[in-house]
């Protein structure tokens, strides 16, 4: 793979021997961010699981302190009070089988997460095979499916981020922008990290945290040391 001349010289400030200590791996991200528009910070996280094992899945949620730095557009669905509640939550969209039908019929995917209140999962059930392969299937698990929509509205606003492995056993999350800096990036990857080990299922053996890379859009990657992930590592 043929790369341009920002990855190229920022490649060259990253020491691919080496694995580094978290907030030293951050600031080198920071460093390496040579686009001309405000790089998201991603994390990849290798887990010592098998993802084709149901005893083995690694899914959940958690809200970053930092938030992420993009605007999140939130669909939810929901009827009479609870559609009122997602509405005055800050929801852009809202509704029920018209919602569920602009998806199906028009192709309409303008939203970054889903939120459903348990009653409308019978009817978003439908939608499986459109959401799901985009990761935006509202999910228990996730706190997609709940009562409480107009919670879920706002801690989706507030910068909650799924984590879910994908086949390779692999978490890919975003933790926020360049312009954060330092401290705000590591707040949120400490808090990612921490629910990340939190979810370790019982039956994963040997070592959980495999590898850890961090980079930014346009980025290199930085390999982060797998035994210093959380703040008293």
């Amino acid at each position: 793979m043929k790369h341009g001349k920002n990855y190229v010289e920022a490649a060259k400030l990253i020491d691919k021997s080496r694995l580094y200590d978290s907030e030293e791996a951050l600031e080198l991200a920071i460093k390496t961010s040579k686009a001309k528009f405000d790089e998201t910070v991603e994390v990849h996280v290798r887990l010592g699981v098998d993802s084709r094992h149901a005893d083995q899945q690694v899914r959940g949620a958690v809200v970053l302190p930092n938030g992420t730095g993009k605007k999140v557009r939130v669909a939810v669905f929901a009827k009479g009070d609870a559609a009122k509640a997602a509405e005055a939550a800050g929801a852009e969209y809202v509704g029920a089988e018209d919602l569920v039908a602009k998806i199906q019929n028009e192709g309409f995917m303008d939203f970054d997460i889903a939120i459903a209140s348990p009653d409308m999962m019978g009817l978003v059930g439908r939608l499986g095979k459109i959401l799901g392969p985009r990761g935006l299937m509202p999910s228990p698990k996730a706190g997609t499916v709940t009562p409480d929509v107009a919670r879920a509205v706002n801690e989706a606003k507030a910068g909650k981020i799924e984590y879910r492995l994908d086949k390779t056993n692999i978490i890919h999350c975003p933790i926020g922008k360049v312009s954060f800096g330092k401290e705000k990036l590591a707040e949120n990857f400490y808090t990612l990290l921490d629910a990340i080990i939190k979810a370790k299922p019982a039956a994963a053996k040997g070592q959980y945290i495999r590898s850890c890379v961090v980079a930014t859009t346009m980025g290199p990657g930085i390999k982060i040391n797998p035994n210093r992930v959380t703040k008293e590592a």
